[in-house]
């Protein structure tokens, strides 16, 4: 039995998180030499002291390149761009998003919170965390169903948010269209108050070729549909140059930035600039921004291409999976009902998966269906160990489920 064979070689591979790696990493070797002795920034500023909230200046102008909004709009910080987003929340929450008339905790009954299926982990675990009631929202090729946004957030007052991966998504790999986004500018004014749409633009330079689909300006939509404080963006430089050493971003309207420093200051003097001269000296342009980019495409898209030729050839007919032009991961929807022991099967031949239901709110996918693929971090040999063991697991937990319950399993639906 094939199975039984791939669980004798005894293999030890992760494909659990989207991590560059080795490879990647070493791109940004330069980083370390960087300053050379020379701490000041290019405004004269002694980076080794105290102050500066808002981050660097010439840092701010690299945030204000990734994201693609005017460098006043933005503030730069430490190495995740998490923390901005669990301060943003804690503060609307809290202290609200202009000030204190208009803090969510002052509103009756419960917080409730958007959520885009199969989505990001991270972002459910932050909303958990915090006590909001999550609801759920089908990602779609062109974006999330936005007939669902626009009714659940139309009726219903207590949802203050949502979250939007937009290039790329986590973990479908599909970028939000035009309209998508258009619409999404609009939500602010059919929502309650105070409703703010949470725009992790991730992987907004992580294109794995040379003609990556575009993004529309949020940060342009709102102003012309009179929503300009419904978006917060962030985005960081944690797959652009070091994983657990970049610099993260946060963009909003001035009415928005300003109440959220008069908090932030509270907690801390300023964020690390020595991090964030050095960055500023390895990409002081745009053009080395996309000469990186183009360096981690190099490295990514064989590894992206052999992941799905093995699901083309092994599983045709039998799942149905996305083809990323560019981000992290790839979406696999298995037979219904199947996704645990999928990776259950897997895990025991050696290859560890991202745990079945991640991708949704509380951990729980309803149909059992969806499985996260992360190519990067793999080596191409490895992945070629690895494919095998999870192909053989999709065919093996249909035939038993197939089995169990005496009828040919449904092949699922494209997300």
């Amino acid at each position: 039995m094939r199975y039984a064979r791939l669980q004798k070689k005894g293999l030890r591979l992760d494909l659990t998180r989207g991590k560059p790696s080795p490879q990647q990493l070493a791109l940004a070797d330069g980083l370390d030499g960087a300053l050379d002795g020379n701490y000041r920034s290019p405004d004269g500023v002694d980076v080794r002291n105290y102050g500066g909230l808002d981050g660097l200046p010439a840092a701010r102008q690299l945030g204000a390149r990734i994201l693609g909004v005017p460098e006043r709009d933005v503030i730069a910080g430490g190495n995740a761009s998490l923390t901005f987003m669990y301060q943003y929340l804690l503060n609307a929450w809290l202290h609200g998003p202009l000030g204190p008339e208009t803090a969510w905790r002052r509103e009756a009954g419960a917080t409730r919170f958007l959520c885009i299926v199969p989505g990001y982990d991270r972002h459910f675990t932050i909303t958990e965390s915090l006590g909001f009631e999550m609801l759920t929202v089908r990602m779609l090729e062109d974006g999330p169903d936005m007939d669902e946004v626009e009714r659940l957030v139309a009726g219903d007052p207590s949802i203050k948010g949502i979250w939007c991966v937009p290039k790329y998504q986590n973990p479908t790999g599909h970028t939000f269209s035009d309209d998508t986004v258009r619409r999404m500018s609009r939500l602010g004014t059919i929502a309650g108050p105070n409703f703010r749409i949470m725009w992790d633009n991730a992987y907004a330079v992580h294109d794995l070729h040379d003609d990556p689909p575009a993004l529309l300006d949020i940060m342009d939509c709102c102003r012309a549909a009179g929503t300009p404080d419904s978006v917060v963006l962030f985005a960081s430089t944690s797959k652009i140059t070091r994983a657990g050493a970049g610099i993260s971003f946060m963009a909003a309207s001035p009415g928005n930035l300003a109440r959220f420093k008069k908090h932030l200051g509270v907690q801390t003097i300023g964020p690390d600039k020595l991090n964030q001269l050095r960055h500023v000296r390895f990409l002081p342009d745009a053009e080395a921004v996309r000469a990186l980019m183009r360096a981690h495409a190099a490295i990514v898209r064989p590894k992206f291409e052999r992941v799905l030729r093995y699901l083309d050839e092994g599983l045709t007919g039998s799942a149905d999976w996305t083809r990323p032009r560019g981000g992290y991961f790839i979406s696999v929807d298995v037979i219904p009902g199947t996704a645990r022991e999928v990776v259950r099967l897997a895990g025991e031949a050696g290859v560890k998966l991202t745990p079945a239901g991640a991708t949704f709110p509380y951990k729980h996918d309803p149909a059992d269906a969806n499985i996260r693929l992360a190519p990067t971090y793999p080596s191409l040999d490895e992945i070629d160990q690895a494919m095998p063991v999870f192909v053989t697991a999709v065919q093996l937990a249909a035939v038993r489920r197939r089995l169990l319950h005496g009828a040919a399993p449904q092949t699922p639906g494209k997300p």
